[in-house]
């Protein structure tokens, strides 16, 4: 909560460049990996936990040439699930010499305090998304309880290492996965969203790795990437991706390799076109979502109260929760050695 704003002097005649060379950070894409790509704005500002209703069906009947006395019927499970909510607040204190200060140097100090706030709120809401505010309860998506975690195979020259692998096979390998996704999750034959985040230095290596002219025949064959291969077989099949970065994923999979997060946030009810076997799903309201987070505003609250002295209080809050895998069957944990 300090504002560094010296005296300078400069020497004249001289030119003082208007725009200010500022810090830039990483633009986490971890808003991909939810359904919506946002949280889902629905808490109340004093909500602790956050509850979902379940509810699962076995079906049984009974089949002959002639009546049945003793008839089977329909057993149907409720159930609930809960994840906790966290009130995130940050405080700055300035006053007209701050502001005057800031001035001088070309910037608004208000401004410069709203925005590093925000960025703070929404820093521990990408780690909060990611690894939980309490992990050991299941929170967060690398800890989501029932996803599939899997550790990169050789490829067919037996690299394990992602700037050792074959461009093609880290294709393929990642097409599997998708694949697998679809399946555990009914979702084959429709057009799906899905998300790949993970850190620069692996998955920008499939961005601008060539896959070998003899493993991907197409136009312009010999000129597509790991990550274009992968997105144009998702197209054919009616499939999108994003493809998004997170540094901080790098030594977090398993025996300290990077992870990469696969996940597809939103799934469509299967239905079949007259006799449908998946017929319970039509039960309203259904909730088509598979990695969520929630909060009580699309962004922090402000409040702005004065101080003694003429100083001001700025105060932001924001309550969120963790990343929550409700259905674990759509996210698989990819564990990369980098090198």
């Amino acid at each position: 909560m300090t504002l560094q704003a010296p005296a300078y002097t400069i020497t004249h005649p001289s030119f003082e460049e208007p725009e200010i060379l500022l810090q830039y950070t990483q633009a986490s894409g971890f808003p991909d990996v939810l359904a919506g790509g946002q949280p889902r704005i629905r808490l109340g500002e004093d909500d602790l936990v956050i509850y979902m209703k379940q509810l699962n069906v076995r079906t049984r009947v009974a089949a002959s040439q002639a009546s049945t006395n003793e008839l089977p019927g329909v057993d149907m499970a409720a159930s609930m699930i809960s994840t906790a909510t966290y009130r995130l607040q940050c405080r700055s204190i300035y006053d007209h010499h701050d502001v005057s200060a800031g001035g001088h140097w070309g910037f608004s100090t208000v401004e410069a305090y709203r925005l590093g706030m925000r960025q703070a709120h929404f820093t521990l809401a990408r780690d909060a998304c990611l690894y939980g505010m309490n992990p050991a309860n299941g929170e967060g998506l690398v800890n989501v309880s029932g996803a599939v975690a899997v550790t990169l195979p050789a490829d067919q020259n037996g690299n394990t290492k992602v700037t050792t692998y074959d461009n093609g096979a880290m294709a393929f390998f990642l097409n599997q996965q998708i694949l697998n996704i679809k399946t555990r999750t009914l979702q084959l034959g429709i057009g799906k969203e899905f998300t790949i985040l993970g850190p620069q230095r692996t998955l920008g290596l499939f961005e601008y790795s060539i896959v070998q002219l003899v493993q991907y025949q197409r136009v312009g064959s010999g000129t597509n990437s790991t990550a274009g291969v992968v997105k144009d077989v998702l197209m054919m099949n009616g499939d999108r991706l994003a493809w998004v970065y997170d540094d901080s994923l790098i030594g977090q999979g398993a025996g300290g390799s990077d992870m990469v997060i696969l996940v597809m946030p939103e799934l469509t009810k299967p239905a079949g076109p007259r006799i449908n076997t998946n017929e319970f799903a039509k039960i309203s309201p259904g909730n088509p979502t598979n990695t969520t987070m929630y909060a009580d505003m699309a962004a922090p609250k402000e409040i702005i109260s004065p101080l003694a002295g003429g100083a001001t209080d700025f105060l932001t809050e924001w309550r969120i929760s963790s990343g929550w895998g409700v259905r674990p069957q759509a996210l698989t944990l990819i564990s990369m050695p980098y090198s």
